[in-house]
């Protein structure tokens, strides 16, 4: 089945189900598990989730808890969530196929569960970024300031679905490039700032050219350029993917290394996702269970025509 495309310009492309879904009213209690609420993006899913839960119905509860990438972790939380009382549980899988007994356990008590960001088998919907076009989008603007030519470093993450399709689509854009030589693509920089400058420090220090690096997200490239002034290297580009309030910071910098990112609306997202969940919880089911939202490439050419996260909708 194919998935649906949003364009993340600020416009929410009205859907068929949506109209069933604003008419219902919301659940009473949500509960929300992200992978960390130390990444910025996280902590906008959230608000995101709120506002649209208070929207729909002033009185509802929203509990939202970090799983710190921690898969036990994270099937407490779901398990916990159902068991206080939640009618929704939106879901940042920390595991998207080892999540799935959790997923199904808790359905089986009569909970939606709305999978965001990245999947979760099983999940009765899912809303989240083309992250295969994030990478694609991301990499290309490397392959484009390059020229085709050069040493390329891949910052990973946490194997969650988001991430790997990110990857994918950055390598699937430099392996047409027989020039273009990827050092290397295994590091896992945690997705986070800390986590990037550990990595960025370890690569760095390994390999003595680099013209460009690619981070799986914001917070990692952040902890790569750290890394890259400590240790006094300037001569690549950076690039990730979240178009995080820290970034554009970055971007409107002229000395900082990073130089574009495929930006994300978390806000949105997670506002479709508990629409979506909203509508199954009374019958509604979406056509299309899938919902891909469309990333957009800012750079430091555009990025004053950026909107960003908490931009008004």
């Amino acid at each position: 089945m194919p998935y649906r495309k949003l364009l993340l310009a600020g416009v929410i492309v009205t859907t068929s189900w949506a109209g069933a879904a604003a008419a219902q009213q919301v659940p009473k209690s949500i509960g929300i598990s992200v992978g960390s609420l130390g990444n910025p993006f996280f902590i906008a899913t959230i608000k995101g989730a709120e506002a649209k839960a208070k929207e729909l119905n002033p009185e509802v509860k929203v509990t939202a808890i970090s799983a710190d990438y921690d898969l036990n972790k994270q099937v407490t939380q779901v398990d916990n969530l159902a068991a206080a009382g939640a009618d929704l549980v939106l879901l940042n899988a920390v595991d998207p196929v080892a999540i799935e007994p959790a997923v199904k356990k808790t359905q089986a008590a009569g909970v939606v569960v709305a999978a965001f960001d990245v999947s979760a088998k099983g999940a009765d919907t899912t809303v989240m970024t083309n992250n295969v076009q994030a990478g694609v989008l991301a990499c290309q603007y490397i392959v484009d300031q390059l020229g085709v030519r050069g040493d390329v470093i891949i910052v990973n993450g946490p194997p969650v679905s988001s991430i790997v399709d990110r990857v994918t689509g950055c390598k699937s854009v430099l392996e047409k490039h027989p020039e273009i030589k990827i050092l290397s693509d295994n590091q896992d920089g945690k997705a986070s700032r800390e986590g990037g400058m550990a990595a960025g420090q370890g690569l760095l220090t390994r390999y003595p050219k680099v013209d460009a690096i690619f981070a799986i997200n914001d917070p990692t490239a952040i902890g790569v350029e750290l890394a890259a002034r400590q240790l006094n290297r300037r001569e690549m580009i950076i690039t990730s993917v979240d178009g995080a309030p820290d970034i554009e910071k970055a971007l409107k910098s002229p000395n900082s290394l990073i130089r574009a990112s495929a930006s994300q609306d978390p806000y949105v997202m997670a506002q479709l996702a508990v629409e979506r969940g909203a509508a199954i919880l009374k019958g509604n089911k979406p056509a299309e269970p899938v919902m891909l939202l469309e990333p957009k490439l800012i750079t430091s050419e555009n990025v004053d025509d950026y909107k960003g996260w908490t931009a008004v909708r």
